[in-house]
């Protein structure tokens, strides 16, 4: 932003809007939590949040955290997020649940369901929750009408990167005015098993 405002001016810089995904989604969810049931003061729950929270449904539903390691369940929830599938969907899609129950994992969406539930008791989300709860709040015409006017211009660096879920927000934001720029190089993706999606590239 500073190497911004040296070619355009302090002035202009300053109605740009900057950051990753997740720093300017989260400051469009404090700005807006109540379309989505939350305080704006929410906690956002880092990934040893996560896993300890996880880890402690699984001990009060009496399963064993060896096999359903903290990890690999964070794992598993983290990509259905990225990929817009929420607990309640998750509960309801066979394929998931054949999935699950293959790995030796059956109560994963139990896990899942609960995990969702005690973030929103504690007024906290993961960082995949920004991605999702900014989808949802955008599925809301009014919400998605004033960010489309507020991001006239949108330019993603980085592109190659990009997840289903993100891919969806810049269809969202960019619906009306279709101003958007990408740049990115596909030789350079790297975040395949974070669900980034080569597709949205090519």
């Amino acid at each position: 932003k500073a190497r911004i405002a040296q070619l355009v001016g302090q002035e202009v810089a300053n109605y740009l809007h900057m950051g990753t995904f997740h720093s300017i989604f989260s400051r469009i969810l404090r700005r807006e939590a109540q379309w989505i049931g939350y305080q704006p003061n929410f906690t956002i729950y880092d990934e040893s949040d996560s896993r300890s929270l996880i880890k402690s449904i699984a001990k009060d539903m009496g399963l064993d955290d060896k096999v359903y390691k903290p990890a690999t369940v964070h794992g598993r929830i983290s990509m259905a997020k990225n990929n817009l599938v929420s607990a309640e969907v998750y509960a309801d899609d066979f394929r998931l649940i054949d999935r699950d129950r293959h790995s030796q994992l059956p109560e994963l969406h139990r896990i899942y369901s609960e995990y969702q539930q005690r973030l929103r008791q504690a007024n906290a989300m993961d960082f995949d929750d920004l991605l999702l709860y900014t989808y949802i709040l955008f599925c809301n015409d009014e919400a998605r009408r004033r960010y489309a006017e507020k991001f006239r211009y949108v330019l993603v660096d980085e592109y190659q990167d990009t997840n289903v879920a993100q891919f969806a927000i810049l269809n969202k934001i960019v619906y009306d005015h279709k101003n958007i720029c990408v740049v990115g190089d596909d030789a350079q993706s790297i975040y395949g098993f974070r669900g980034a999606q080569i597709d949205n590239i090519l």
